[in-house]
């Protein structure tokens, strides 16, 4: 049976066999027997390596200690408002401070905490960056290109031609400037599924 530990671009957790290339937490979100009863435990949403150094993770979702998420890829942690890791990933971390203007991780979670609440945010599709995260029909979209491609948690299926106009956008607007960059840290920004997207900054 599937953990309730894999995150979609909305945020929420959901069951589902597939871990994907990134992993992180915010805190414990899990009881004693393993179900998920809040949201966020912690206003530090972290996106890590999968592996770091020689550390051995234990069994999952272990009893009062912080429940392990995984997301597809970074572009997918972003959208879920995620950032990188001080620890497993400090050069991201630190060019990331740099990018955001931020004095450190209380400014920047602060300001994250902020940008996830309301989780939705108007934008225009021509204007987006590759990497960002958009709703159609109630349904998480990635922005490839000249295409737009459907998040499955397994992959990307699904392409339709990128068009213009109003839109959902659901990756915060902090980390919407950082895929402006060009952002690519040490962990994949994008599922090997999404093909050929070259993440130019839009």
């Amino acid at each position: 049976m599937p953990l309730q530990n894999r995150v979609t671009p909305f945020g929420t957790l959901i069951a589902d066999p597939a871990r994907g290339l990134v992993y992180g937490n915010r805190g414990c979100l899990h009881d004693a027997r393993g179900r998920i009863r809040r949201r966020a435990a912690t206003r530090r949403w972290i996106a890590c390596r999968l592996e770091y150094k020689d550390w051995q993770r234990g069994p999952l979702m272990q009893p009062g200690k912080f429940t392990e998420l995984f997301f597809l890829d970074e572009a997918t942690a972003f959208a879920a408002g995620h950032r990188p890791c001080a620890l497993c990933r400090r050069a991201d971390y630190d060019r990331f401070l740099a990018l955001t203007g931020a004095a450190g991780a209380d400014a920047v979670d602060a300001r994250l905490e902020a940008e996830r609440t309301p989780r939705r945010h108007p934008g225009a599709l021509e204007r987006l960056p590759d990497g960002a995260f958009v709703v159609r029909d109630d349904t998480p979209w990635l922005v490839c290109g000249d295409a737009l491609l459907r998040w499955t948690p397994g992959g990307y299926t699904t392409r339709v031609p990128r068009s213009r106009g109003a839109v959902t956008v659901l990756t915060p607007p902090t980390l919407m400037d950082v895929l402006r960059s060009g952002w690519e840290g040490l962990v994949p920004l994008l599922h090997p599924s999404a093909g050929a997207c070259s993440v130019d900054g839009g």
